[in-house]
């Protein structure tokens, strides 16, 4: 399914179940903070969905077995010239770096059969695709971090706003009561605050997960320049 058939997926179900939650799950305390808190329940759906979303990709994105094993066998494999073993090892290992280094050694090894460029073209050539490759493998390994950064920033002002919405209520009700009643003034902004506490509940949340999910991309990407360089030094050393 495409990223953006996705999302809409996303939105729209968590948009259907939220409503349903707040019309027929929710106590009736909670649902007196009034139709916004539907649209919390709806976000917090959103959330849950990008992190178990993040979660299953960045394990697939890792590979089927440890980095470091990998990258052992890769230069065991470089070392001894097998290039179609070094292939081999990243289609069983799978994932973001193996892939990367996949599309390189394939490059790689059809350059050597071409007579008509000189061993610095060839490099660059090699270079020149581990790039693009690492540029593809980006997006996927970022996706749905916008998603999440944008719920953490709406929550929270989502929550006010109903919030004060409930408020007005309650002030309005009261003026037209004609006389103060604590105990209900009470009760609606304890009502109204329901927003709020729901609204920083969630952001705080999708910051963490935003916060997470950007640690260990950033681990991962570390990891592809790294291991990306090193191939590269590997295969020109060759040449030498």
């Amino acid at each position: 399914m495409k990223q953006g058939s996705l999302n809409f997926v996303i939105i729209f179900g968590a948009a259907i179940l939220g409503y349903l939650i707040f019309e027929f799950m929710l106590p009736q305390f909670v649902k007196d903070g009034g139709p916004l808190v539907a649209g919390l329940i709806a976000m917090s759906i959103m959330v849950l969905s990008y992190v178990v979303e993040r979660l299953l990709s960045l394990k697939k994105a890792g590979g089927r077995g440890p980095l470091p094993k990998f990258l052992k066998t890769l230069v065991t494999n470089l070392n001894s010239n097998d290039i179609a073993a070094a292939i081999a090892a990243c289609d069983a290992q799978r994932g973001s770096l193996a892939n990367i280094v996949r599309t390189g050694l394939e490059r790689y090894q059809e350059l050597m059969t071409k007579k008509d460029m000189n061993k610095k073209e060839k490099m660059e050539e090699v270079k020149r695709v581990i790039e693009e490759a690492t540029m593809l493998e980006m997006p996927i390994l970022e996706r749905n971090l916008i998603s999440l950064s944008t719920i953490a920033s709406i929550a929270t002002m989502w929550g006010l706003l109903g919030t004060v919405l409930g408020m007005i209520r309650s002030f309005a009700a009261l003026a037209k009561a004609g006389a103060t009643d604590a105990a209900a003034l009470s009760l609606g902004i304890s009502e109204a605050l329901i927003n709020t506490a729901g609204g920083i509940a969630i952001a705080i949340v999708a910051i963490v997960a935003y916060n997470f999910f950007t640690t260990k991309i950033d681990g991962m990407t570390y990891m592809i320049d790294e291991a990306s360089k090193d191939i590269l030094m590997n295969l020109q050393s060759k040449h030498e």
